[in-house]
């Protein structure tokens, strides 16, 4: 059975425009075993299924639309059947299913600390359920590789980091969107081009040792390069002695290539040995040769630490090269968002809040439908602190307020001359996208200025201070008597 040509058209050009849109379903869309014919079949079927013997009554188009695109889920569903865990009213439940709750976040790029909401989800519990892997995938991995990257850019005092893990990556997926989230984090670039095709990451890199090795001598290597790259010529000095070849055929291939172009820009990099003795050494045989506008960079095992006790050494080094350490976090590789249970809403609309207690304290939740405010000083535009509300309470940031220490009530602080900003803001409505998400260069630039809200002594990479995420009273009491009641 065979629906018109235009009945096909219409329906493959609907999900031509869905796989464009949705990665996810595209996955499906582009199965072997599937076509659009057998798609065509599978919707007539269906239809005279659900109209009183095909008398063409209760189909709309939206259903058919939706049928379309289940058709090619069908496959999950037979793979889900074979578990025999399942009944056939749940999997007749997911092959129509949509999300139609709601859904704020915290805008990407924003700087987040411990306790606090980043995402709340109000949806029926079972599409609440589902969603939750997923959304940890995404925000846990980007979050972290987003915060190991500024702090490694912050290390650097305004020189240029540059992404390059691709290698040491755990997977494709973590390699490609993780030099995503280290660009939002304040990289300059990333030597995963695919970043730079799918997202627009400013790719960049330079040669391998390899192609040193390729060639009859490193000298030949080296010119070849800048007659290719002109423009791009960043040379790899170490693959056999930094200082008594690599810089002397570097500025040699520079001299006889680049110089009579009248192209001054050019660089070398530094990948092994005490990239601060060799950098200040490769300086002054750059500056000697005429190449002060020659740039060193350095790679090899880099992160923010090694980072800045190379400038605290007098390194001469103007960008550096960070891969496995940022790429993989390697100082905290977990990110430890949670996606917990924290009310129930009652069919008459009355949310009853819900904890999860645990013997470690740093586990337990904070319960209830919460909002999330920042306080700034009007003075300095630093950030103050965090205060989570219930999501009905107000902050009037006209009047002077006095926040508390949540594990240490005692501990008080007055707030005065301040703007709060509610953090959250709606992503989803009654399962409708409503956010409009910024650029990537527009988010990368609001993660670098959120940043530098925070005062020097919270981004101390040891011992910082603490930054309070404070509880409004009413939150307090909640959690307090919901502790009590359960015996804690």
């Amino acid at each position: 059975m065979n629906g018109t040509d235009h009945f096909k058209r219409t329906i493959q050009a609907y999900l031509d425009s869905r796989a464009a849109e949705d990665k996810l379903f595209a996955a499906s869309y582009h199965k072997p075993n599937k076509n659009i014919d057998d798609c065509i079949t599978y919707l007539l079927n269906w239809a005279k299924s659900q109209c009183n013997g095909g008398n063409g009554i209760g189909v709309t188009a939206g259903e058919v639309l939706s049928q379309a695109v289940h058709y090619f889920d069908e496959d999950d569903i037979a793979y889900l059947r074979s578990k025999n865990l399942f009944q056939e009213d749940f999997l007749d439940y997911l092959r129509g299913f949509r999300f139609t709750g709601d859904v704020w976040a915290v805008p990407e790029g924003t700087p987040v600390f411990p306790g606090e909401p980043l995402i709340t989800v109000r949806a029926p519990a079972p599409q609440a359920q589902l969603i939750e892997t997923f959304a940890l995938l995404c925000v846990n991995h980007q979050s972290l590789i987003a915060t190991k990257a500024n702090r490694v850019v912050r290390a650097s005092q305004g020189r240029a980091v540059m992404e390059f893990g691709s290698r040491r990556a755990q997977g494709v997926d973590a390699a490609v969107v993780g030099a995503r989230a280290a660009y939002i984090g304040g990289v300059a670039g990333t030597a995963c081009a695919v970043t730079d095709q799918i997202y627009g990451v400013p790719a960049v890199g330079t040669m391998a040792h390899s192609w040193v090795q390729m060639f009859p001598s490193q000298y030949e290597a080296f010119k070849t390069y800048c007659e290719i790259y002109p423009t791009n010529a960043v040379l790899l000095v170490d693959t056999y002695n930094t200082l008594k070849s690599g810089v002397p055929d570097a500025i040699r291939a520079f001299n006889e290539v680049l110089r009579p172009m009248g192209i001054t820009k050019c660089g070398i990099r530094l990948d092994s040995g005490d990239i601060a003795y060799l950098s200040k050494e490769a300086r002054k045989m750059l500056d000697a040769a005429g190449w002060e506008s020659c740039t060193i960079s350095a790679s090899n095992s880099l992160d923010e630490e090694l980072i800045r006790d190379l400038l605290l050494q007098g390194a001469k080094i103007d960008s550096f090269g960070v891969g496995e350490r940022l790429i993989t976090a390697r100082s905290e590789p977990v990110f430890g968002g949670v996606y917990k249970l924290a009310a129930i809403e009652e069919p008459d609309g009355t949310v009853v809040p819900k904890i999860k207690i645990s013997e470690n304290v740093e586990k337990i939740t904070n319960p209830h439908h919460k909002k999330l405010y920042r306080f700034y000083a009007k003075d300095t535009g630093k950030a103050i602190a965090d205060y989570l509300t219930v999501y009905d309470e107000v902050v009037d940031d006209s009047k002077d307020m006095t926040i508390f220490d949540p594990d240490a009530t005692w501990k008080t602080k007055k707030v005065y001359n301040f703007t709060a900003r509610e953090l959250q803001v709606p992503v989803f409505k009654s399962g409708e996208l409503v956010y409009k998400l910024p650029s990537l260069e527009e988010i990368r630039a609001y993660c670098l200025a959120q940043v530098d809200t925070l005062w020097d002594e919270v981004k101390r990479f040891d011992n910082p201070q603490t930054y309070y995420v404070d509880l409004s009273q009413k939150l307090w009491d909640i959690k307090y008597d919901l502790l009590k009641s359960n015996g804690r």
